[in-house]
């Protein structure tokens, strides 16, 4: 395993792309901000904390629940009602991503509704797409082979993000 960000780098990002946010919504009076289960809605969350304590923007967090390996095969989820999507500015994050195969299932959950918009946030990119998903906001872009992937786990009380 190789160290690619230590927990340190990981909080600058993070504070890094939560101002990007701002920047690029500034006037957009209600933002929903969710996060792929995992280590993708704890970086939602500190997403929209920051935003909370640097905006007067609403913000309203939720998470979004699927199966990364097997999406079709269960129900995805969402922790609040989607309808209140209709017409909104939907910021959808994840740790990694890679094929974009999450990505893509957490956005067709949101596009069941007739949202506003829908920007996408990832700490690493891997670059590696098998479906026509971008990231508008990413913390990192990390050229990989196929066979390796990015982790990001706890490391000595702190999240870490390694290529394995």
């Amino acid at each position: 395993m190789k160290l690619v960000l230590n927990q340190h780098q990981i909080e600058q990002k993070i504070m890094r792309l939560a101002h990007e946010i701002l920047e690029n919504t500034y006037g957009i009076p209600e933002l929903f901000i969710g996060g792929i289960i995992g280590n993708g809605e704890t970086f939602a969350q500190q997403i929209t904390e920051i935003i909370r304590k640097n905006s007067s923007q609403k913000v309203t967090y939720f998470k979004i629940d699927l199966d990364k390996d097997h999406p079709l095969d269960s129900k995805i989820n969402c922790s609040i009602d989607p309808n209140l999507f209709d017409g909104k500015w939907v910021i959808l994050v994840d740790d990694v991503i890679n094929s974009g195969t999450t990505m893509q299932y957490g956005v067709l959950k949101i596009l069941e509704q007739p949202v506003r918009s829908v920007k996408t946030v990832a700490l690493v990119d891997r670059m590696h797409r098998r479906y026509p998903i971008k990231c508008d906001f990413v913390g990192m872009t990390l050229t990989t082979t196929l066979g390796e992937r990015v982790e990001v786990m706890p490391s000595n009380g702190s999240l870490e993000a390694f290529l394995v």
